[in-house]
């Protein structure tokens, strides 16, 4: 029945004079969620996203295109040649259809004449659509103008009319790469990937970076990185991981500096080597899913201390004021927590001190790295990162 889908782009039609770049952006991170279907045509008409397929791969695409970034919402439609009469009796068959398969009770037909060479009026032509298909429908539903089971819509353009009478709602956003690109901390837990996802959503591309304590913790642990990883992908265009070896570094820091400052000390190190690396993909930010209050080194203080390391480029913290349970409800809805709450050892977790300052005090944190030649710890860690990728296409 259906032969395309109407795609509703949302803030990309706010874009004034970028507005093609948003749309071509679009129309390739479309075509890179729908990579190995074939049968389909995505492409810009009437200042819309179209995809026209053929019938048997309907629902693959529709499965696909929900989670792409940019896309508001989206409606399975019939396309016919232009004119009245192929409008109505398109409007018949999904009325009918309609009545067949949804039990439908009550319904309204809604018309837009872009064809201003129509003799009719919209809304005339909506009346006289609607008691067309109570005089000569499978069934006589009821007229309900405020909130219809079945709502059939009927657009009538000079290149061709559009008929549909369902539409989902898309993830929103900016397509994927229009906004630049930007380095995640990627932990393993429930927070990083949230964070992750919601940075894609306004149209950055991103990368990764993992620290991990081998031996301390286990190949198992990557590969769980590896899965979220995999799991952000469906929203993104695949994923560049930079693992790094943070042992070292922390094992120096256990022998030299005092303990209730390990962690905010390995954070920093953290932040530096993430700069590093994002410098050097050219990422214009670093990414982190941290939340005020939510562990000892998320204190204003905390982030001050850790904020003070990075020299050049901004660190967005798109949780920073959320509760808990708001991130835990996103994880689910994205895929991620499942994989999250695996339990693996992770980098925070070794070294652990039994009583971590939580409002540390900058000039004391600098102090306490003065015994540590932290340009030579620096090197020698991003001179061995491992570097992994997910869900790149190569086309």
């Amino acid at each position: 029945m259906y032969n395309s889908i109407v795609i509703r782009n949302g803030e990309v039609a706010i874009k004034g004079a970028n507005r093609p770049i948003f749309e071509k952006k679009l129309i390739k991170n479309l075509k890179r969620a729908l990579y190995g279907i074939e049968g389909y045509h995505v492409y810009k008409a009437d200042g819309r996203t179209y995809i026209d397929f053929e019938e048997n791969i309907q629902s693959e695409i529709l499965n696909r295109i929900k989670n792409v970034f940019g896309v508001v919402s989206y409606s399975p439609v019939i396309k016919t040649e232009p004119g009245y009469e192929p409008a109505k009796k398109t409007a018949l068959e999904l009325y009918d259809y309609f009545v067949e398969n949804n039990n439908c009770k009550t319904f309204r037909v809604s018309v837009k004449r872009q064809d201003k060479t129509l003799p009719m009026k919209s809304p005339d032509m909506a009346r006289d659509i609607a008691g067309f298909l109570l005089s000569s429908g499978k069934k006589p539903l009821e007229v309900d103008m405020s909130h219809p089971e079945l709502h059939i819509h009927v657009e009538l353009r000079k290149s061709g009319n559009v008929v549909y009478a369902e539409k989902f709602d898309g993830v929103g956003g900016m397509p994927v790469g229009v906004g630049g690109k930007a380095m995640v901390l990627l932990s393993g837990g429930i927070d990083s990937p949230v964070a992750s996802y919601l940075i894609a959503k306004r149209g950055l591309q991103i990368e990764a970076v993992h620290f991990h304590s081998f031996p301390f913790t286990s190949e198992r642990s990557k590969e769980k990185i590896e899965q979220l990883a995999k799991q952000l992908s469906l929203y993104t265009e695949g994923i560049r991981i930079h693992m790094v070896n943070l042992l070292p570094i922390q094992t120096k820091i256990a022998e030299k500096c005092p303990e209730e400052l390990m962690t905010i000390l390995s954070r920093r190190f953290m932040m530096r080597i993430a700069e590093k690396i994002a410098l050097d993909r050219n990422c214009g930010g670093l990414v982190t899913g941290e939340s005020i209050g939510q562990v000892a080194s998320q204190t204003v203080e905390g982030l001050q201390s850790t904020n003070a390391v990075v020299k050049t480029i901004p660190v967005f913290r798109p949780l920073i004021s959320f509760d808990k349970e708001d991130i835990i409800e996103v994880a689910k809805k994205i895929g991620t927590f499942d994989i999250s709450i695996i339990p693996e050892e992770d980098c925070c977790t070794v070294f652990l001190p039994k009583h971590p300052v939580t409002k540390p005090k900058l000039s004391k944190v600098e102090k306490a790295e003065e015994v540590l030649d932290v340009e030579d710890m620096l090197n020698e860690a991003i001179s061995l990162v491992e570097v992994r990728e997910v869900g790149m296409l190569q086309w």
